[in-house]
């Protein structure tokens, strides 16, 4: 296969071959997406905002001993990875009642969970990415008894280690979308992105609902001021510790 091939597309980043088979580039797209896909539309410079703040938490994760395929930053808006095969799990963690949890279950936006809540759903857009019990992930085949106890053990650690950075840069960690993969070597790794688009992220300075969010719901619920939230976002994150 060569170099600078188009291996895969997704709804926000493309991925290319190198001349490394175990290494790929992710190009980060401005283009925004919701409701698995019904909803479309761009983001101006998104794809260099959340590639420079997936660069950053990437790092700041590997420092904490979380194992990622990132690698390094190679433009504004793409970043080299190691090759994984993706999970079809999208591992869940909330902090905070919002979204598809107070849709499900009645409860209020905003009530803070005794405990951190972690959800696997399928990673599949024509069933709509459905959520998962623990049976029926085994039942799929979609990961070994193993593997689950690893990903509920780094999503929590990596919970713990984000929403204390957060908090720093005087955001509330809502809730937010993990993906992993495994690497060549049978090592299960962080992938994809952790940025504004995988996020439910809440100004602290804020206490008006709409006015405090700063995550690609502005887009979902047409607040506006999608380009400047993000911004923002990148802003204290590059100014954090």
């Amino acid at each position: 296969m060569s170099a600078h091939q188009k291996l895969y597309e997704g709804k926000a980043k493309i991925l290319y071959t190198t001349d490394d088979p175990e290494i790929l580039l992710t190009h980060f797209k401005d283009d925004a997406t919701a409701f698995n896909a019904q909803k479309r539309g761009q983001i101006e410079k998104k794809g260099e905002i959340n590639c420079a703040i997936a660069t950053h938490l990437f790092k700041l994760l590997e420092d904490s001993g979380i194992p990622t395929h990132f690698i390094d930053q190679v433009a504004p808006n793409q970043m080299r990875v190691k090759s994984v095969k993706i999970l079809a799990l999208e591992v869940v963690v909330r902090n905070i009642a919002a979204g598809s949890l107070c849709q499900q279950t009645g409860l209020p936006v905003g009530k803070v969970l005794p405990t951190p809540l972690v959800e696997f759903y399928f990673k599949n857009d024509s069933l709509g990415d459905p959520l998962l019990t623990r049976d029926r992930l085994f039942l799929m085949e979609l990961a070994t008894p193993e593997q689950l106890n690893q990903l509920i053990d780094q999503a929590l650690q990596i919970n713990t280690i984000l929403t204390a950075f957060f908090n720093r840069c005087q955001i509330t960690l809502v809730d937010f979308k993990l993906e992993f993969g495994i690497t060549a070597t049978g090592q299960l790794i962080l992938a994809d992105e952790i940025s504004p688009d995988t996020c439910r992220l809440w100004n602290q300075a804020e206490t008006d609902p709409d006015r405090r969010v700063m995550d690609k719901d502005r887009f979902r619920r047409d607040l506006g001021n999608v380009e400047d939230a993000y911004q923002q976002v990148l802003e204290r994150v590059l100014a954090t510790l």
